[in-house]
C-alpha cells in the first residue's frame, strides 16, 4: 500500500504543471514501470483540442520514450477532488503497456481506491486480436 500512496504523492506533483487554459480541469498521473521507476505526466491542453494530451498519456509516453515499456501501476488524481478515471483512449494506451496492473485513485477526503486493469478495461483491443 505504501507505493501506491507514494505513486499518488508523485500524481499531485505532476498535477501542479498541468496546462489547462481551457478546461481548468488538471490532472496528474504517474506510472511505476517493471524496472521500478516512476514516470509522472499532467494534461496538456490545446486550443485544437484533438491536439490535448492527457496526463496518464504523457506518464506512459515519457515512460517508453525512455526505453520503459513495462507499466505495473498507474495513479491518477484531478483537481475535482473526485475520483479521476482515465478516459477511453487512455484506457487503450494503458492496456498496451501494462498487462496485469493496477489503477491507484485518491479523492479529496484521502480515500483510496484500487481497480485492477481487467475490471476498468475487460474487453481491451490488444496484438492478439490483430490475428
Amino acid at each position: 500500500m505504501e507505493h501506491y500512496k507514494n505513486l499518488l504523492v508523485k500524481a499531485k506533483e505532476a498535477m501542479a504543471y498541468a496546462y489547462t487554459p481551457y478546461s481548468h480541469f488538471n490532472v496528474g498521473a504517474a506510472v511505476l514501470t517493471k524496472s521500478g521507476k516512476i514516470y509522472t505526466g499532467c494534461n496538456i491542453e490545446n486550443a485544437a483540442y484533438g491536439a490535448t494530451n492527457c496526463a496518464e498519456r504523457t506518464a506512459i509516453f515519457k515512460a517508453v520514450s525512455e526505453g520503459e515499456n513495462e507499466i505495473t501501476d498507474i495513479a491518477v488524481v484531478c483537481s475535482s477532488g473526485d475520483y479521476c478515471y482515465p478516459c477511453g483512449i487512455c484506457r487503450q494506451v494503458i492496456s498496451e503497456f501494462m498487462k496485469e496492473g493496477n489503477l491507484i485513485f485518491e479523492n479529496n477526503t484521502g480515500e483510496i481506491k484500487i481497480i485492477k486493469l481487467s475490471e476498468m478495461y475487460p474487453y481491451s483491443f490488444t496484438k492478439d486480436n490483430l490475428i
